[in-house]
């Protein structure tokens, strides 16, 4: 058995989410403990929960440890099988986080695995489902990993009922050089429950900030009655990405600049991935024990990957100055 304090680093639910899906990957026994020991709410919540829960119908895991508020686990995986399954988080807890967990698994498993989740698409401190679809998924179709993820519904908070339907296929994966990969920008910019000009406001203040850099866009506009009310907007070029999502007392112009200017820091900083992408290309680069890419910052999500990734699979990441990037590679 493998003890991992999951009080480490950010001290957050990414250790568990790598540790849980490397643990299943390898068919290790892990206990983790001091779950989000630092939090105001500490312990496991209901996304950990669905996350745990998902990762260990499908390898068979036996688990202790796994009830609300739980600050220690102990996870025991068998092999990992295909299978469809529904999940429901219960709350606007993040799909995409949820899968952050499973998608690793799913390359490794004995066959095609199919989930339909309902949650939360687009929460804080999450990536948006969109971020997930148009680059998490781009990035990783580079190392030979084969997904189909669609949004069927929105969620926000704090209603969530969001849906999606995400299918995977086991996959050869393989490591990959990532390098700049410059692309016309694409977006999507949302609302439920909201007049029509909320979204259409976000996507032109957008626009015209990229048009005042010369940057060409393309945003799709997209304004629906969902179960939950909320708005947002993600743009992606390449391996890079920038969301934000409306708030009361933001006006919708605010929460389109904010996204574009994001974007433009992303495109700015020459770098091959943004830092969102980077902590979560460091499993998968671990997995297939090779792989390199450049980002502008090394955020605590990333650190915190790279010691459970080398914890758990027994291998040793780089981190190097490259003028005013860091390169992170397999050593």
């Amino acid at each position: 058995m493998i003890d991992i304090d999951g009080s480490y680093g950010e001290g957050g639910g990414q250790i568990l989410r790598t540790a849980i899906s490397l643990a299943s990957i390898g068919s290790i026994e892990v206990r983790i403990f001091n779950i989000r020991s630092h939090r105001p709410q500490p312990g496991l919540k209901a996304q950990h929960m669905k996350a745990i829960e998902t990762a260990a119908k499908l390898c068979d895991a036996e688990v202790l440890g796994l009830y609300m508020g739980s600050q220690e686990i102990i996870y025991s995986p068998m092999e990992i099988k295909g299978a469809a399954y529904k999940v429901d988080i219960g709350t606007a807890g993040s799909i995409s986080l949820l899968l952050q967990c499973i998608m690793p698994m799913a390359a490794f498993s004995k066959g095609d695995i199919s989930l339909e989740i309902t949650g939360g698409t687009d929460v804080k401190w999450s990536p948006t489902m969109d971020y997930l679809n148009n680059v998490t998924c781009n990035a990783l179709k580079q190392m030979g990993f084969n997904y189909r993820i669609e949004v069927l519904k929105r969620g926000y908070y704090p209603e969530g009922g969001g849906k999606v339907c995400a299918s995977f296929e086991p996959a050869r994966l393989h490591g990959f050089e990532y390098e700049r990969k410059e692309e016309i920008i694409k977006g999507i910019s949302h609302s439920s429950k909201l007049p029509e000009h909320i979204s259409q406001r976000q996507a032109l203040a957008a626009k015209r900030v990229l048009d005042n850099r010369g940057i060409e866009c393309d945003i799709t506009v997209c304004t629906k009655d969902e179960v939950s009310t909320g708005s947002g907007i993600t743009l992606w070029s390449g391996y890079n990405g920038a969301s934000n999502l409306g708030r009361k007392g933001i006006p919708a112009e605010k929460i389109g600049e904010m996204a574009a200017k994001q974007m433009i820091q992303q495109i700015d900083s020459k770098a091959s991935v943004d830092p969102y992408l980077a902590d979560q290309l460091i499993t998968y680069m671990g997995l297939v024990g090779s792989g390199s890419f450049t980002t502008y910052m090394v955020s605590q999500h990333t650190l915190t990957n790279i010691h459970i990734t080398e914890l758990l699979l027994d291998i040793e990441f780089e981190i190097r100055k490259k003028g005013k990037l860091a390169e992170i590679s397999v050593k």
